[in-house]
């Protein structure tokens, strides 16, 4: 018996089945069951056999190289990509030490998640292996130029294994950088694999089966309840995470999910479905609303950014210095309060920075809604003194916007932060519950 064997453990107060896992006793085996939780069981007592030797030995006949892996090749199944930036989504526990390791290549995902065998080939590869809150422009950068390479090369869709912290951000960048035929589908765990309630498993194989769907659009993939019942598909421009812990932490503002994945039909399933986007695909796949459907556009890529940005948040009694370090930036993305408004006392440095070439723009710190600078005197002076109204678009996705816009606009910059160019701005706020 081997760690990957699937087994029954028979003790005299109850039978157990599932994978074998490693040990840090040989007084106890430790079964991780279908369900994702691990259960520890008295050796001694219990009588053990193997159901199916080796079942989660993924790995293909294709030889590996430092830029990537991929999987024995299957002709009837779409190809996904996945890509890493880190996080924990695909990490494996060390059962000597305890501690959560992460690993990233596409056998480590699949021996990590095994119930993605089976779904589609695979492909992977590791763009950085670095905790949510150490991303950076550079690696968003180098993350989307790794999915341009992934669909130029064929691949049917794309996952990108990320930590939830800073995902939006990450998720808003590939948006604007990329023009897409396929879906690209970011993905994370709140909690880790050792957990008995991680959500790693689920948020995996959901996030697959949205890759091989018709939306072609940038989505974030995860859990829509606290239950393992269903994936919430949530457009990147539009998702923010709004809670620390809880799985499904990660929500759309001011819309509903663009859609869902219904996992435990994808469980049921007697087969995974076919080829990307044929009329095999999984029924468990739902889209509501309007979303770019698969091949309606070409593949292009314009992934510059001007880094030089920052996103600042008003607070009522701010010291005023805070201004004295935004001199000479490229960008300033302001969250102000309701409308989208500052103490009076900041609206002439703000009309100094955009006089000496900085471009302001103004969001709001409410989550519903949109920011409007007709209505009060505050709002108004902030027109004049050059600030650009960004409508309901979150702050988060504004500043990566702003970014791409400054390096990409060739003049009108105010146009473009006023448009929706990937769905992250609404023509008009509407009540959505």
């Amino acid at each position: 018996m081997n760690p990957g064997d699937r087994i029954r453990a028979e003790t005299p107060d109850r039978t157990v089945e599932g994978v074998y896992l490693p040990s840090s006793t040989t007084d106890h085996l430790v079964v991780k069951l279908d369900g994702g939780y691990n259960v520890g069981v008295e050796r001694e007592s219990a009588q053990l056999e193997v159901i199916e030797s080796d079942v989660y030995d993924v790995g293909g006949d294709d030889a590996s190289d430092e830029s990537g892996s991929a999987i024995e090749f299957d002709d009837d199944l779409p190809t996904i990509s996945l890509l890493s930036t880190g996080g924990t989504i695909a990490s494996t526990v060390d059962y000597r030490t305890g501690a959560v390791t992460a690993q990233f290549d596409a056998e480590d995902v699949l021996r990590a998640v095994p119930d993605l065998a089976g779904r589609a080939n695979y492909r992977g590869r590791v763009i950085s292996n670095i905790l949510s809150e150490n991303m950076e422009p550079a690696i968003w950068q180098d993350l989307t130029q790794a999915i341009y390479e992934e669909i130029d090369a064929g691949a049917d869709g794309v996952v990108v294994m990320h930590g939830t912290d800073t995902m939006q951000y990450s998720g808003a960048a590939v948006s604007f950088a990329l023009e897409t035929p396929v879906p690209i589908v970011f993905t994370g765990s709140q909690r880790s694999a050792d957990r008995p309630s991680s959500d790693n498993v689920m948020n995996a194989v959901c996030a697959v089966e949205a890759a091989k769907s018709d939306c072609a659009e940038v989505l974030v993939c995860m859990h829509a309840t606290e239950s393992d019942d269903v994936c919430a598909l949530h457009r990147a421009t539009r998702v923010r995470k709004n809670h620390t812990s809880r799985r499904d932490a990660f929500e759309t503002v001011s819309a509903e999910p663009l859609g869902a994945v219904d996992y435990e039909a994808v469980s049921d399933a007697t087969s995974p479905s076919g080829r990307a986007g044929n009329d095999n695909e999984s029924e468990a796949v739902s889209f509501d609303g309007d979303y770019r459907r698969r091949d309606a556009v070409e593949l292009s890529i314009e992934d510059g950014l001007e880094t030089d940005a920052e996103l600042l948040k008003f607070t009522p009694g701010m010291d005023p210095a805070f201004f004295d370090v935004l001199e000479g930036k490229a960008g300033l993305v302001v969250e102000g309060t309701g409308l989208g408004h500052v103490h009076t006392d900041f609206v002439p440095r703000i009309e100094a920075l955009v006089d000496d070439g900085t471009t302001v723009v103004v969001t709001s710190q409410c989550l519903d809604g949109r920011v409007c600078d007709r209505v009060y005197d505050t709002g108004r002076d902030l027109l004049a003194a050059g600030a650009i109204e960004a409508g309901d678009t979150l702050p988060e996705t504004a500043l990566v916007k702003l970014m791409w816009v400054l390096e990409h606009a060739e003049d009108d910059v105010e146009t473009l932060m006023q448009t929706s160019l990937a769905g992250e701005l609404h023509e008009r706020s509407v009540p959505w519950t």
